[in-house]
């Protein structure tokens, strides 16, 4: 895994910080991709000052031609990627009685094309070369559903369709295609929940407590690694028993 490139998309939120940590630590020559110019000034400030040289790369990832530049930005100036991690994400949760089709359409954009950009402008290079890691994080909602998330919960189970039948078409070619269901976890988004609703969502994991994004990064990692190379086509739920099937 020495010196194998890992591209995390939506490196800077909470998950993506830990994810990128992990990958590091684990010996990745680690990248990640970045929306919002100040967001990611202050992220690499923070990451260097706690001794991770993680470069960010700028991409509209829910654009296709501004993913491929990235993409090619990075081939050229790092090397080919081997690992990517379908990471990016947002959320515009409503009722679809009031949904838009602006907020309809971000959220599949953002959350599902993303997948087939990315994954698109990397796999011609991995079949190449004999080997490659896709993991696409979706999400519990995406499993169970979950009222005010028609458009989320449509595209995070619309990313489990596409690594199955990616999945198939890739297997014989060294490349493994997975995809992670993370159920709560305490990033900086779910913390700022008031408080007495936090306690309402922790009182339905049956574990009694919230993911930590170091687990979600210890399963990525290991999914990334030669380890796993034998698992393709997998949705991992990662939830604390929250949801079972």
């Amino acid at each position: 895994m020495k010196g194998r490139v890992a591209l995390v998309t939506g490196a800077t939120g909470g998950l993506g910080t830990a994810m990128c940590k992990k990958l590091y630590q684990d010996g990745y020559k680690v990248v990640g991709n970045y929306h919002t110019k100040e967001k990611a000034e202050k992220w690499m400030q923070q990451m260097k000052s706690e001794g991770f040289d993680i470069p960010l790369f700028y991409g509209d990832v829910s654009d296709f031609n501004s993913a491929k530049a990235m993409i090619d930005q990075i081939e050229k100036e790092v090397g080919p990627i081997d690992i990517l991690v379908n990471n990016a994400g947002i959320t515009r949760d409503t009722r679809l009685i009031k949904m838009t089709y602006e907020q309809w359409d971000a959220v599949i954009k953002t959350n599902l094309y993303s997948v087939f950009n990315c994954t698109r402008n990397v796999i011609e290079k991995m079949i190449e070369r004999k080997f490659g890691r896709i993991i696409n994080i979706s999400s519990v909602n995406g499993q169970r559903g979950q009222i005010g998330q028609c458009n989320y919960s449509a595209a995070k189970a619309g990313m489990h369709g596409f690594t199955k039948s990616l999945a198939l078409e890739v297997a014989k070619y060294g490349i493994t295609v997975n995809t992670i269901s993370p159920g709560y976890v305490a990033t900086d988004m779910v913390m700022a929940v008031r408080e007495d609703i936090l306690a309402k969502i922790i009182e339905q994991i049956p574990v009694g407590r919230l993911g930590g994004t170091h687990e979600i990064a210890f399963l990525v990692s290991f999914l990334a690694s030669d380890e796993a190379s034998f698992i393709t086509g997998a949705n991992y739920s990662i939830n604390g028993g929250q949801h079972m099937y």
